[in-house]
């Protein structure tokens, strides 16, 4: 059975939003660990469906998150993530709260975590107050269309806000790379999200081309 996580240990969550045949040749390289979540991102599971989160599955045997981003339908999406063997599931922050109530519930039927994506969103607590009860993790996410706009952040101001009145862990994700996951545990987060990304693509996050055992080894090193 794969372990909950623990609000005293720090994690590293590795996205892929690229195709399976990329996720076939890196995943093989991440070193096993209760510390090391796996994400099928929305870009992928809009690509390879199902299908890719169940390749995944077979691939890495701890937690596979779904990056569903569920808006609508929060019931079907949470059991078919499921059936499919992810682990954890995401939802929008600006979804309505009925869908937020649902996807939560369901989510603790199955034994899934339930995560809050909060991108988009400018006062988490306009969506968590209406809760029955709270997510498993909120997601503090800065937009990758975002990552290059002057002065957008990952608003870690928010973390202290939603802990005061929340028990959550608290996830760190967009354009995150060894000094900003050192920023992230600094500010209080729990689980730092890092992309694969091409090198030429541009964006920021862990490359194609690096030695993928030693820098998830730095990340943990560094986010420790």
């Amino acid at each position: 059975m794969i372990a909950d996580l623990n609000n005293n240990v720090r994690y590293l969550q590795i996205a892929f939003n690229d195709d399976l045949r990329m996720a076939l040749r890196i995943i093989p390289a991440i070193p096993q660990s209760d510390r090391i979540l796996i994400e099928a991102g929305t870009p992928f599971i809009k690509l390879e469906g199902m299908n890719g989160i169940r390749t995944i599955r077979r691939l890495w045997p701890g937690h596979l998150v779904a990056d569903m981003k569920v808006v609508d339908g929060a019931l079907g999406e949470v059991e078919m993530a499921h059936r499919a063997g992810a682990t954890a599931i995401t939802i929008l922050g600006n979804a309505p709260t009925e869908s937020h109530n649902l996807f939560i519930r369901r989510c603790e039927e199955l034994n899934m975590l339930s995560m809050i994506d909060l991108i988009g969103v400018d006062d988490p607590l306009k969506v968590l107050r209406p809760l029955r009860r709270s997510p498993d993790i909120v997601v503090i996410h800065r937009g990758r269309d975002e990552e290059n706009t002057r002065g957008k952040v990952i608003e870690y101001r928010q973390v202290t806000r939603i802990r005061s009145k929340y028990d959550t862990l608290i996830s760190a994700a967009g354009g995150v790379d060894l000094r900003e996951a050192r920023s992230a545990i600094f500010n209080g987060a729990n689980i730092v999200v890092a992309n694969i990304v091409n090198p030429e693509d541009g964006w920021t996050g862990i490359h194609t081309t690096d030695d993928i055992a030693a820098i998830a080894h730095q990340f943990l090193e560094t986010i420790s």
